[in-house]
């Protein structure tokens, strides 16, 4: 059971869950309402939720979001808009979501779940402890991830920095095919809209700067991807 608060100008604030999005009331949380001064939730435990109503006064709710962002309570905010509210809606809104006021309870109550299970894992990846940088080495290939700096044979390497996460990614991986998809994936990211092709475009550009005796440290597998060089040794 999570603690919920609504933070409404609606008077009084006490009636205005029923108003503002009935479906509420119906989840198995502790829901409060309380008007929208956040000075009233500093200096106490932050609940597990924050909704915010922009339906009974749109200017008034959009300026307690910016407040919210402001003093960063530990909270994820939800915004509940009608929807007039809904079409002004945009990447300057300082919300983790929106829900309308006409919602049903099913999908209340699944945006509320979603925004917790998103703070809690927020909450457990940034508890855990950062793993301690290393030093990768096949070969007399050197990655230290602590200084960001290649060696070849002794001498430092000039990469940029997408050639550099290239190359460290592969020198984590010795002897495993990789393809150009998940080379995207893990060096670009999900949200990066461009084609497999930088990917050889950079792997190119490594094998230069790796020089024509290392070169074939990183094996093409056609078709598929790529593939750097066990250290010596592995099988």
């Amino acid at each position: 059971m999570a603690d919920l608060v609504l933070l409404t100008p609606a008077a009084p604030a006490s009636a205005a869950v029923a108003v503002v999005l009935p479906g509420l009331a119906l989840l198995p949380h502790v829901v409060r309402a309380q008007g929208l001064d956040v000075g009233q939730l500093l200096g106490h435990p932050s609940p597990d939720l924050l909704l915010v109503d922009t339906v009974t006064d749109l200017v008034a709710g959009h300026a307690t979001l910016r407040t919210l962002a402001m003093v960063e309570l530990d909270a994820p905010v939800l915004a509940v808009v009608d929807d007039a509210g809904l079409g002004l809606v945009d990447e300057g809104w300082p919300v983790d979501d929106v829900i309308t006021s006409t919602a049903r309870p099913t999908e209340v109550g699944a945006r509320v779940r979603l925004a917790l299970l998103r703070a809690r894992a927020s909450v457990q990846k940034t508890s855990a402890p950062a793993p301690e940088p290393t030093t990768l080495r096949v070969s007399d290939v050197v990655v230290d991830e602590a200084s960001w700096t290649v060696r070849a044979g002794g001498v430092p390497l000039d990469l940029t920095y997408k050639e550099f996460e290239l190359l460290r990614y592969l020198v984590q991986h010795p002897g495993r095919v990789v393809t150009r998809d998940q080379l995207l994936h893990e060096v670009w990211g999900m949200d990066y809209y461009g084609g497999t092709r930088t990917v050889d475009v950079h792997i190119r550009r490594l094998r230069a700067k790796l020089g024509p005796e290392r070169e074939a440290l990183i094996g093409t597998i056609r078709g598929v991807g790529y593939r750097f060089a066990r250290p010596v040794g592995q099988d």
